[in-house]
């Protein structure tokens, strides 16, 4: 075993540490992790978990979450500067703009946005249960969906609901909307597509494979989801858009097939920040607290409840 790993595992039982790792991380950390998953598994094992530490591999905002569902845990994450695109999108002052001029309507916030954000939401959601959020809200309100206008335009999509979407990204998914999809299935005849919701292209793929028989293959899944349909398929050949990250994860489920990704530059270089070095000084000085303040995790937790009751 690598010494490193070896000593990161001796510090998390020394300090009844768990270490939970997104889909999105590194082979090595993913591997040395207790969990790994997306952003609602990982916030469910958090709620959960009877450590005294929580060590996240992630991204900012997730550690954020982990802390305001678990106030009486420390929460580290290896690296501060893990931050995410998507989230800088929108600010609470700007929601609470945006509120006003849309009074009464229910506000739906990706996970991928900040505690603050969320503090000024009604309900929480990930990729994995944002259609079922948005269907648990009565049909008579107006939802202001934020801040991934491709997840908030492929959920409208599905339930048919009023949705207004605020115009934020992902900087990874939206570049893969701009591949040319024909010419991916002619290379891959014979794959399964697993779409991520958030990619610019989620959409009009869903809507494709509902008129059009040559795009039947297409599935739109979280990254769990993505896991879930590779375990239970007897394919033997997807092709995969969302970050690359993922792939590791999917080769130890079914290492007999083949994954490609749907392009190979799809990288989140905040995700890939936290290395197993930054990982064992994190666990070793216990550096890098994410703490949110008290009053806005208060009124953030309401919604991530809300997120978290719905799967």
């Amino acid at each position: 075993m690598n010494e490193l790993v070896s000593e990161i595992l001796k510090l998390k039982k020394a300090k009844n540490a768990v270490i939970l790792a997104h889909n999105y991380q590194i082979g090595d950390v993913q591997d040395v992790a207790d969990f790994v998953g997306d952003s609602l598994g990982l916030s469910q094992q958090a709620a959960k978990t009877d450590a005294s530490l929580i060590v996240f591999c992630g991204v900012h905002f997730m550690a954020e979450t982990a802390s305001i569902i678990s106030p009486g845990k420390k929460v580290l994450i290896p690296d501060l500067e893990a931050g995410c695109s998507l989230a800088a999108t929108i600010d609470a002052q700007q929601l609470r703009e945006w509120k006003k001029e849309h009074p009464g309507a229910v506000v739906v916030s990706y996970v991928n946005t900040t505690a603050e954000v969320k503090a000024e939401s009604d309900y929480c959601c990930t990729s994995s249960n944002a259609v079922k959020v948005v269907e648990s809200i009565p049909k008579n309100k107006k939802i202001l969906f934020l801040p991934d206008r491709f997840l908030g335009q492929y959920v409208r999509a599905v339930t048919g609901r009023e949705v207004e979407i605020w115009n934020g990204a992902c900087h990874v998914h939206e570049k893969i909307g701009d591949i040319n999809f024909a010419d991916a299935q002619s290379q891959h005849p014979n794959a399964d597509f697993l779409i991520h919701p958030e990619c610019g292209c989620s959409t009009s793929c869903m809507l494709k494979s509902q008129m059009h028989s040559g795009y039947k293959n297409v599935k739109i899944f979280s990254t769990e989801g993505m896991i879930n349909h590779v375990k239970n398929s007897d394919i033997d050949e997807f092709v995969i858009a969302t970050e690359v990250g993922i792939i590791h994860r999917l080769k130890k489920v079914k290492p007999e097939v083949d994954f490609f990704p749907m392009s190979e530059k799809s990288i989140c270089e905040y995700m890939k920040m936290i290395t197993l070095e930054k990982l064992y000084d994190s666990l070793r000085y216990e550096q890098f607290e994410v703490k949110v303040p008290h009053e806005i995790a208060l009124r953030a937790k309401l919604p991530i409840e809300r997120m978290l009751s719905i799967v």
